[in-house]
């Protein structure tokens, strides 16, 4: 068990006046002990209480070989599981459970043990999450560089005639040649018109000459995610206005990264590069969020939106992608991972920005 870790996911159920809680996301589970277990239709727990009876309830099927930390109480599908599970919690207190504890485990425990009630409290891991700690970070370093090297890779995999999936079906060998565990998330690959569609996934379309090309890709490297997107053209200098509307998106990406440091609320980084694409005419083209937090899962609690006052701590990685979307005809974005620093902010991607014609 990382007890830091734990400590500061403590600290923050106390503060809602919790003492109790059930954790049952196995990426949650893996930050606190360091194993990932996919449950499937089974019951996977973690207990912690400011008591330090701390527990985790695992069904025989699963092999966890290793020293965990915690106490295991381990159960055959045939066990009264649920019996187990009640008889731990601390009865007449309130008890926190997460958001995504299933109704078919709930109910029946909320029958059977003897809390006074139940609060939903992801939000207690999920902000210790959303800080990552030094080793974390440089998990999150090595997993960005990878991304950056298997882009440059990918560039020199675009020919004409291919289809976005032919394309999209040779990144995972190029990640796993560099290093990577697999993919963060399945590549998305746009070509032309099909750019401006939001998370356009490959198809069959082929690339002609005078298409963008944009490529949203991530890999996983020790359990952390990896997430950037850079947009192409192939063969020809593209027209002014889609020059114009690139150049429009890389200074609304390096206008939210110039502002970045410790305490600037989110909403704010979201309002320094919309306000670029807005004064340029093309607000409406930009459809979405700025960012997305990142670490264990691509996307992690936590966003870089209009609507988040939250501001800024180090440790916080999150996604800059500006973009502008025009149907039928173009679609460009640009995105870096950031990570905000003591004093600061490092941008965690260095692969170039600049507008880039692949011959």
């Amino acid at each position: 068990m990382n007890h830091s870790r734990l400590n500061v996911i403590l600290e923050k159920l106390e503060q809602r006046g919790l003492k109790q809680m059930l954790i049952s996301d196995p990426a949650s589970i893996f930050y606190l002990t360091g194993r990932y277990i996919d449950p499937g239709e089974r019951l996977l727990a973690l207990y912690v209480s400011q008591a330090g009876d701390h527990k985790i309830f695992i069904n025989n099927l699963f092999t966890v070989p290793e020293d965990l930390g915690v106490e295991k109480v381990r159960f055959a599908d045939t066990d009264d599981f649920m019996g187990l599970l009640s008889a731990c919690i601390h009865p007449g207190e309130a008890l926190g459970v997460d958001k995504i504890f299933p109704a078919r485990f709930l109910l029946p425990l909320m029958e059977r043990c003897g809390a006074s009630s139940y609060q939903v409290s992801s939000i207690c891991v999920d902000e210790a999450r959303a800080c990552k700690d030094m080793e974390e970070r440089e998990r999150m370093r090595a997993a960005s560089a990878i991304n950056d090297k298997a882009m440059a890779q990918f560039r020199t995999l675009v020919r004409e005639g291919m289809t976005e999936q032919e394309l999209a079906d040779q990144m995972l060998a190029v990640y796993k040649s560099l290093g990577a565990d697999g993919f963060s998330f399945k590549p998305l690959v746009g070509f032309g018109p099909n750019a401006a569609i939001g998370h356009h996934e490959p198809d069959h379309t082929r690339l002609k000459a005078g298409d963008c090309v944009l490529m949203d890709v991530g890999c996983l490297k020790d359990s952390y995610c990896a997430d950037m997107t850079r947009t192409f053209f192939f063969k020809k200098v593209p027209s002014e206005k889609h020059r114009e509307i690139y150049e429009i998106v890389r200074r609304a990406n390096e206008a939210a990264e110039a502002i970045l440091k410790p305490g600037i609320p989110l909403c704010e980084i979201d309002m320094a590069a919309r306000k670029v694409i807005e004064d340029a005419g093309y607000g409406p083209n930009f459809t979405h969020r700025l960012g997305h937090f990142i670490g264990l899962e691509v996307h992690d609690y936590g966003d870089v939106s209009s609507a988040n006052t939250t501001l800024t701590q180090p440790g916080n990685i999150f996604s800059i992608e500006p973009g502008i979307y025009v149907d039928g005809e173009v679609g460009v974005r640009i995105e870096d991972l950031v990570m905000i620093t003591e004093d600061g902010c490092e941008v965690l991607n260095h692969y170039p920005k600049v507008l880039d014609i692949i011959e």
